[in-house]
């Protein structure tokens, strides 16, 4: 995921300052099914210290182990795990591991990137055959140009292709700054998200007052602009205040979040919706249709923090397209 990617870079750029090697793993194949799938990756240093991971934990180890030879190489290699015995999945992971030293050129792209929310791709050339290949690498194409993660690296024939397409990061906004709001930042944060906060200069507060967002916006409805709302991003309104909510939902009339959500009852999203429509006849139908509420799934949740997971819960379902249900009742592989 990108976020991943956002932590890798940065992980490096404190390694850089501090003069250690660095590099990257990354799940280029799978035979078999796992607990992740091929695209996940993870910085290794030379010191030991890990930033992400490729599985539940079990595989990070023998990665370190055997990164030892990239460090003092400098030459990308190929290792296999082998999860059908110790991970308890049927599967088995090929991993290259390739020194990560990307300059200044891509480092600068790459913020671009992040910063203006566009798709990017991302190719690893590979081998299936354990052991060192200095022809491994990787490749990423920002802003029409590629880069390579190290000056050495050139791609060449006959080797097997691993490309993705990499989404921004994934952003959630939420409209109201109460402690509900507080906790749902927090989670989602924790989770990768970018999170930005948005409420009303008289409420008074700051970005510190909501640890780990990206932004805090001190805007009333009436200025609010929804430009920032683009198809990777999901928005709840939970200003506690139906005046406000409605002033905000006014104010994303033109957007198309991929989830909108509404705090309250039915009868609260009825009643807002119809407001909507009545003021804006003209409404995109398919943003009403991406609407919400009550957020979240019936899960039981009483307190902030448990109504936080409720409404991260049906947020993922509804990006990755999944109907919620008890895992011990679907039919079929986990991960499938």
């Amino acid at each position: 995921m990108t976020h991943e990617l956002k932590n890798i870079v940065a992980a490096f750029l404190v390694a850089k300052r501090k003069r250690l090697k660095t590099a990257m793993a990354t799940v280029v194949d799978l035979d078999g099914s796992s607990y992740r799938k091929p695209g996940v990756r993870m910085l290794l240093q030379e010191d030991g210290l890990l930033t992400g991971a490729v599985s539940g934990g079990c595989v990070e180890k023998e990665i370190l182990n055997q990164a030892q030879s990239v460090f003092t190489s400098g030459i990308a290699k190929m290792m296999t795990y082998d999860g059908r015995y110790r991970l308890g999945c049927e599967g088995i992971l090929y991993i290259l591991i390739e020194p990560f030293n990307p300059n200044e050129e891509f480092l600068k792209a790459f913020g671009s990137i992040l910063d203006k929310r566009i798709d990017f791709n991302i190719t690893s050339y590979y081998l299936k055959d354990v052991g060192e290949n200095e022809n491994m690498g990787t490749l990423f194409n920002l802003l029409g140009a590629e880069y390579s993660l190290r000056e050495s690296f050139k791609k060449k024939e006959g080797f097997l292709v691993f490309k993705e397409i990499k989404k921004p990061c994934f952003q959630l906004v939420i409209v109201g700054a109460e402690h509900d709001a507080v906790q749902l930042g927090l989670f989602a944060s924790n989770t990768g998200w970018e999170v930005t906060v948005v409420a009303a200069a008289s409420e008074e507060k700051t970005k510190a007052d909501f640890p780990g967002i990206k932004q805090m916006l001190s805007v009333e409805p009436e200025m609010f602009s929804a430009e920032i709302v683009d198809e990777n991003t999901a928005v709840i309104l939970m200003t506690h205040s139906y005046v406000r909510d409605l002033k905000y939902l006014l104010a994303l009339k033109d957007s198309l979040p991929i989830y909108l959500g509404i705090l309250g009852p039915s009868k609260r999203r009825e009643k807002l919706l119809n407001e909507l429509i009545e003021r804006t006849p003209e409404v995109n139908e398919e943003l009403l249709n991406r609407v919400y509420g009550p957020s979240g799934i019936n899960i039981g949740a009483e307190t902030a923090q448990e109504i936080a997971v409720s409404i991260l819960a049906e947020i993922l379902s509804v990006v990755r397209n999944q109907k919620p249900i008890l895992l011990k009742d679907k039919l079929g592989g986990i991960h499938s």
